[in-house]
């Protein structure tokens, strides 16, 4: 008899799982020290633009002008921007896990994420994931933003998986107990050894016979 619950999708975020932060508080701290800016005046402003660059309602040069930009500067737009882009890093492991469970296992991958258009652009073709990704639920894309409970709807919509057919890696707990509510098996990733170990659990093991 077929398992009706087997695993045939996986919904994935991107910063933390398959690779680092695009701009965190962490690289934030950088630059400032870096640019000699005020630490404290640039997070306000950061957190007062953020879920507006997330969901592309501002590009990235209104974003700076907001925040870092908003006086005359000794460095440029373009050498403030590379510096953000050389802080994204990629987890090799993670990345080498999905490509792996999706060829043996011919799952569909799809991202579920909150990023920037800029960002999201840059790291899609820098990192490659277009080559495993399926598709990408990207708050810049579909201007809806975690934990608005309609990106996990666009996802299931999009998808067209059941809920019980999917698993999702994130490392914010509550999103995976937002996708837990949609009936979605979630697991809240902390480091590749112990996902691999939850993927397991559901059915989806590295290097045997499935």
């Amino acid at each position: 008899m077929k398992n009706e619950n087997i695993i045939t999708t996986l919904f994935l975020d991107i910063g933390r799982v398959l690779l680092t932060d695009g701009w965190n508080r962490e690289s934030r701290k950088k630059a400032a020290e870096i640019f000699k800016l005020d630490h404290n005046d640039m997070e306000d402003r950061h957190h007062l633009n953020m879920d507006i660059l997330e969901l592309d309602i501002i590009s990235m040069d209104e974003y700076l002008k907001r925040v870092v930009f908003y006086k005359k500067r000794d460095f440029t737009y373009k050498k403030f921007k590379a510096f953000m882009y050389t802080q994204s890093k990629s987890f090799p492991e993670m990345i080498k896990m999905v490509v792996q469970l999706k060829k043996k296992y011919a799952l569909k991958v799809v991202v579920v994420s909150n990023e920037s258009r800029a960002l999201t652009e840059y790291r899609i073709k820098k990192f490659r994931l277009y080559k495993f990704v399926d598709f990408f639920i990207s708050s810049c894309f579909v201007h809806l933003r975690k934990p608005d409970t309609a990106i996990f709807k666009m996802a299931l919509d999009t998808a067209q998986t059941p809920a019980k057919n999917i698993v999702y890696i994130e490392d914010q707990p509550m999103f995976t107990r937002i996708a837990e509510g949609f009936g979605i098996k979630s697991i809240c990733h902390t480091d590749c050894k112990s996902t691999i170990a939850k993927l397991k659990s559901f059915g989806l093991v590295i290097g045997h016979n499935r």
